[in-house]
């Protein structure tokens, strides 16, 4: 009975020693927590010189009560061509952290999509790509083709699934996404 006892103790200890075990040796996985970001700016600079058309949208209360604030600087003109930009602002510190370096230096991470809506007749091409080619839309080209009035909707994913120009194939998640009412006369 003894053997017994002392055969159960030494068992007993074994398995709660197996159990618990240190993960000491495996590499912790890095945590890369996702930007705020309060404030998107669209900025179109016409290939003829005329004054840029600046699309914004600003939430400094994020998933507060009060609604983003969404601006539009003028209208497109029909058969011109834009250079475009866009600058990520994190606003809610001080001073401003710019986002947009970060997406850059993450280009492999990151990708904007461009979804128009309604009759709007524009079409986008990328203008710069992560080191392996891929589509990044931080700049990018836009034509103006024909008057018409609709939506341009900018979203930027975390993670998609690259190479791809679908929104819908993209998987991965949603940094921001930003939708602007505009015409082209």
């Amino acid at each position: 009975m003894k053997n017994i006892k002392l055969l159960a103790t030494a068992l007993f200890a074994t398995v709660l020693f197996v159990s618990c075990s240190s993960d000491d040796d495996a590499t912790p996985e890095i945590v890369n927590e996702e930007e705020i970001i309060t404030t998107l700016t669209v900025t179109l600079l016409p290939t003829n010189g005329d004054t840029p058309v600046v699309l914004q949208t600003r939430d400094l209360d994020g998933d507060g009560p009060n609604a983003p604030v969404v601006t539009v600087s003028g209208n497109l003109t029909a058969g011109l061509s834009y250079n475009g930009s866009i600058v990520l602002l994190n606003e809610t510190v001080d001073p401003a952290e710019n986002i947009t370096e970060e997406v850059e230096e993450e280009a492999e991470e990151h990708q904007f999509f461009f979804t128009t809506g309604g009759d709007l007749d524009v079409t986008t091409s990328y203008s710069n790509f992560d080191e392996n080619g891929d589509e990044l839309g931080t700049e990018f080209a836009l034509t103006a083709n024909t008057a018409s009035t609709g939506t341009l909707t900018f979203t930027l994913r975390h993670e998609p699934v690259k190479p791809t120009t679908s929104l819908t194939d993209a998987g991965g998640e949603t940094d921001i996404a930003a939708t602007f009412t505009l015409t082209v006369e």
